[in-house]
């Protein structure tokens, strides 16, 4: 009996997907629930499942196509086994398989994809990644003759053309569009971060062993974010059309950088979570990002973001406003510095922290004072339990 597979049904917001790559071919044995093959949309790369064992019959679609909801990828033979090499073929092929699968580096979805469409071996591919993981830069790099190409040796010079992923063409849409429609416009504060990091020495111990997650800053800066815009709705609010559309809950996106780019999965009612839930949240959806398992779901809607460029060691930003929200809060790197407290100069871990956002909602009063909050939760994390 033959089984046809078809494109998942996209999201609204999702008009259609390219066809990444196939992780199966044409004669090979599947299991149900295997991945076939990989579908990139504008937000994520969403895998398609076999709907039964059997063998992978025929591929109607080939890679670098794009596709749409209920379009036929492939037919499945249900019930069928593959034809089984020859005893001394397998015997042949089985260290020299056994070789190449050690050998092998591994591919983000990125990098297979341009390595594919350029026809490029991942073997001759150097990672700069984690435990030798292959990067999209890293393809690039290698097609420009870079990483194997001593500069002195190239007789000229080449370029090398690359197609934006989806993602990347999203994200560059959605940022020209912002800056187009909106009236942007960036706020700074400095927050001392002492009474956090005495407070995150005191309890970190005894937070990851009853939580399982490690206290980082995300938490605290998360609260402080919630109860700002508890104080000031305007930043938590959004405009459609004529209309301004304020939002009693609070979804707040946190950035998350990717291989494919930069993704903002959202935290649904933040303010219901306690620091753990957060953390975990947190450290959880940075693990499948990277990992290209995020849901179109969990990337949908949010009211607020935070994005924390401090992480690369950027020490100052302006953030570009998550369209159609109303603002974004840039963290950046902690750095100690002599400040002024109580009329002595002392050192303290400091951090810059910006707020762009849309002033055609929201005056410039209410941007600092949206500021001024977080840095007062933060300095007196007190507030943060007591909502003072």
């Amino acid at each position: 009996m033959t089984i046809e597979v078809r494109v998942p049904k996209l999201p609204e917001s999702v008009a259609d997907a390219t066809l990444v790559a196939w992780r199966k071919s044409p004669g090979e044995a599947i299991a149900r629930d295997e991945n076939m093959v990989d579908l990139e949309t504008d937000k994520v790369v969403l895998e398609v499942p076999a709907p039964a064992a059997g063998v992978l019959k025929e591929i109607k679609v080939e890679n670098g196509a794009t596709v749409t909801s209920g379009q036929l990828l492939a037919v499945i033979e249900e019930g069928a086994v593959a034809a089984a090499p020859s005893a001394k073929a397998a015997v042949a092929a089985a260290p020299a398989a056994k070789s190449a699968d050690a050998a092998a580096p591994k591919l983000s979805p990125a990098a297979k994809r341009v390595a594919e469409e350029n026809r490029v071996d991942p073997a001759a591919l150097a990672g700069s990644g984690r435990d030798g993981r292959v990067s999209k830069a890293d393809v690039v790099k290698h097609l420009s003759g870079q990483a194997t190409v001593p500069a002195a040796a190239r007789a000229g010079r080449s370029d090398q053309r690359v197609p934006m992923t989806r993602l990347r063409a999203r994200i560059a849409e959605r940022m020209v569009q912002a800056q187009s429609t909106q009236a942007l416009l960036t706020s700074f504060n400095e927050v001392d971060l002492h009474a956090v990091n005495a407070l995150r020495a005191r309890y970190k111990g005894d937070f990851e062993k009853q939580h399982g997650v490690k206290l980082g800053f995300m938490s605290f800066f998360t609260k402080a974010c919630i109860e700002a815009l508890k104080k000031f709705p305007a930043v938590n609010a959004s405009i459609d059309g004529n209309d301004i559309v304020y939002h009693d809950y609070f979804d707040v996106g946190i950035a998350v950088s990717t291989d494919r780019g930069l993704i903002v999965p959202i935290l649904r009612d933040a303010d219901a979570l306690s620091f753990a839930d957060i953390e975990k949240a947190v450290a959880a959806f940075a693990t499948r990002a990277r990992a290209g398992s995020i849901t179109i779901e969990e990337l949908t809607g949010g009211t607020f973001t935070i994005t924390n460029g401090g992480v690369f060691g950027s020490l100052l930003s302006t953030p570009i406003v998550n369209s159609p929200q109303s603002a974004i809060l840039g963290m950046h790197k902690i750095q100690e510095r002599p400040v002024v407290v109580d009329g002595q100069i002392v050192v303290r871990p400091m951090m810059y922290v910006a707020l762009t956002y849309d002033h055609r909602l929201i005056d410039g009063r209410e941007a600092v004072q949206f500021l001024v909050t977080v840095k007062q939760c933060l300095e007196d994390p007190a507030r943060l339990v007591l909502g003072v």
